[in-house]
């Protein structure tokens, strides 16, 4: 693979900005705000991703094609139904299942309608190139954990209890919706802070080191047959 190198060290460099942005997260969070280094890194570690991407299109053209009729714009496709994704290959990529089958199948498997992810990163990698950084928000999610002995029960956002609840024999008390002062059971109350994508609703790291795995095993897929 010809462009195989360059996939590789943009690959490494995006574990590297993750790794490293761990720690602008961690700041952000504390400030309660997006830190413009954060979304800097963010949008910096799409757009290596997305080269990945267009990188082992280029890759596909050249080994069943070659050079000499290549468009000028040549892009990994991504499209939301499978109509419109054969029709991609067809344009781009004539007969390509003929060609390869396995190449096909590869592709057609990552596609948004078959897995969500690729279309989320493709509106979030949009939305970064061509209009500002992305939004992020800042959420905080509490859970209540009531422990006696070796059982335990623990609830968050959205449940709520009614009057004449109890949870492992300690009563819930409706105003608070926490179980009232006792000495049977022990009660902790967790809090944690997160930035999510606002176009996608998804927490920023899980969704950033999704991304990386992603297109390290498309990458994977492809390299042996490209």
């Amino acid at each position: 693979m010809k462009r195989g190198e360059s996939i590789k060290a943009l690959l490494r460099k995006v574990n590297k900005d993750l790794a490293e942005l761990h720690t602008v997260y961690e700041t952000s969070l504390h400030d309660e705000h997006v830190n413009e280094e954060l979304k800097i890194a963010i949008k910096n570690i799409f757009e290596n991703l997305r080269s990945c991407l267009d990188y082992l299109a280029q890759e596909i053209y050249e080994v069943f094609w070659g050079i000499e009729k290549k468009p000028e714009r040549l892009y990994f496709p991504i499209r939301s139904t499978a109509s419109n994704f054969n029709q991609a290959i067809e344009n781009d990529f004539p007969e390509l299942p003929k060609k390869s089958k396995a190449v096909f199948d590869i592709l057609e498997a990552v596609q948004p309608y078959r897995d969500p992810w690729l279309g989320q990163f493709n509106r979030l990698n949009n939305y970064n190139k061509h209009q500002d950084l992305v939004e992020q928000t800042r959420t905080e999610m509490r859970q209540v954990k009531v422990s006696r002995g070796e059982g335990s029960v623990s609830w968050g956002p959205g449940v709520t209890f009614g009057s004449g609840v109890s949870i492992l024999g300690v009563p819930i008390d409706p105003r608070t919706q926490m179980p009232v002062p006792n000495t049977i059971a022990k009660t902790e109350v967790n809090i944690w802070v997160d930035f999510k994508f606002r176009e996608i609703d998804q927490s920023v790291l899980p969704f950033l080191q999704l991304s990386l795995q992603k297109v390290e095993k498309i990458f994977r897929d492809l390299e042996a047959y490209i």
